[in-house]
C-alpha cells in the first residue's frame, strides 16, 4: 500500500508542480510573442509568479450563488480535477516506467476525458446561471464532437499497432515515428487537441461580451483553482498523448535511449507541442461557433474516416496487418 501511494505523488507532485509553471510559461510566451516582457517582478525573472496566484486563490471567499445545488456545484470542480489526475495512471514515461501498463489503454482514456465532459455539465447546471450553463452546453458540445474525431485518428494508429497498450504503441515506432507515415492524421490530431481543451481559437466556452468565463464563471477562490489545473492538466496529458502516438514517446533513434534518458526526451517533446498550444493562442482568434463544427462535420470527420479506409487498405494490399 505504501509503495502504492508512493507511485502515486511521483506521478502527481511532478505534474502539480509542472501545472504551475505552465501557466509562468505561457504567459511568458505570449508576453515575448508580443514584444513584452511577462511575469518579471516576483522572484528571480518571476519564477514565484505561479506561487503567488495560487496564494491568491487559496485566500479568496469562496461564494456560493443563491438557488445553486450545493452538493453539485461542490462536486464538479473535484471531479474535474479528479478525473484530470486519473488519466495520468496509464501514461508510459519511459521503458517500464508507468504506473499501470493496463492493455486497453487507450480505451481508459477514452472512458476518462468521456467522463469528464459531466463535470463540466455539473457545474454549469448546478451554479444556476443561464450564462454558465450556455458555456457547459458549448464545452459539452464541443468536446464531445471532437472526440469523434480524435477516436477515428487513433484508430488509424491502433491498425498500424495491433494493440491499445500505449507501451506497444511507443516500441512499435522503432522504425519510423508515427508522424512521417501519418502526417495527416497527426495534424488532425493537433487541430482536434486543441477544440477538445478549449484552446484557442477553439476557445468558445469563454466569451468576454457574452459568457465571460463559461461554465465557471460563478466559482471563485479553490474551485475556480480546481477547474485551472484541471484545464492546464488536460493540456499536458494530450501534449503527452499526441508524443506516444506519433513522435516515438521517449524514443530519439530507432531504439529506445534507455531509463535514465527516457523521461528528460518524453518532457522535450511534451514542452515542444506545448510551445506550439501557446504559439496558436497567440496568432489566431477565435472562430466562431458555426466555423467550429463545420470543420468537424464536414472537414475533419470525413478526412479522418478516410484516412482509416486507406490505412487499412494499404495495410492489408501490402499484407501488413499487424497480429491481432
Amino acid at each position: 500500500m505504501g509503495i502504492i501511494i508512493l507511485k502515486i505523488l511521483a506521478i502527481l507532485v511532478p505534474l502539480l508542480i509542472s501545472i504551475a509553471y505552465l501557466t509562468l510559461a505561457e504567459r511568458k510566451v505570449l508576453g515575448y510573442i508580443q514584444c513584452r516582457k511577462g511575469p518579471n517582478v516576483v522572484g528571480v525573472y518571476g519564477l514565484l509568479q505561479p506561487l503567488a496566484d495560487g496564494l491568491k486563490l487559496f485566500i479568496k471567499e469562496i461564494i456560493i450563488p443563491n438557488h445553486a445545488n450545493i452538493f453539485i456545484y461542490i462536486m464538479a470542480p473535484i471531479l474535474s480535477l479528479t478525473l484530470a489526475f486519473m488519466a495520468w495512471g496509464v501514461i508510459p514515461y519511459g521503458q517500464g516506467i508507468v504506473f499501470s501498463d493496463l492493455g486497453i489503454g487507450i480505451l481508459y482514456l477514452f472512458a476518462v476525458s468521456s467522463i469528464s465532459v459531466y463535470a463540466i455539465l455539473m457545474s454549469g447546471w448546478s451554479s444556476n446561471s443561464k450564462y454558465a450553463f450556455l458555456g457547459a452546453i458549448r464545452a459539452a458540445a464541443q468536446m464531445i464532437s471532437y472526440e469523434v474525431s480524435i477516436g477515428l485518428i487513433i484508430i488509424s494508429v491502433v491498425l498500424c499497432v495491433g494493440s491499445l497498450n500505449l507501451t506497444e504503441i511507443v516500441l512499435t515506432q522503432k522504425p519510423i515515428w508515427f508522424i512521417i507515415p501519418l502526417f495527416p492524421a497527426a495534424i488532425m490530431f493537433f487541430v482536434s487537441a486543441l477544440a477538445e481543451t478549449n484552446r484557442v481559437p477553439f476557445d468558445l466556452t469563454e466569451g468576454e461580451s457574452e459568457l465571460v468565463s463559461g461554465y465557471n464563471v460563478e466559482y471563485s477562490s479553490m474551485s475556480f483553482a480546481l477547474f485551472f489545473l484541471a484545464e492546464y492538466a488536460h493540456i499536458i496529458l494530450m501534449s503527452t498523448f499526441g508524443v506516444i502516438l506519433f513522435l516515438g514517446g521517449w524514443m530519439v533513434t530507432s531504439a529506445p535511449i534507455g531509463i535514465s534518458s527516457d523521461i528528460p526526451i518524453l518532457g522535450l517533446k511534451v514542452s515542444i507541442i506545448i510551445f506550439l498550444f501557446i504559439w496558436v493562442r497567440a496568432s489566431y482568434p477565435r472562430i466562431r461557433y458555426d466555423q467550429l463544427m463545420v470543420l468537424l462535420w464536414k472537414s475533419y470527420l470525413p478526412l479522418s474516416l478516410a484516412f482509416v479506409v486507406l490505412v487499412s487498405g494499404i495495410l492489408i494490399g501490402f499484407n501488413a496487418l499487424p497480429p491481432y
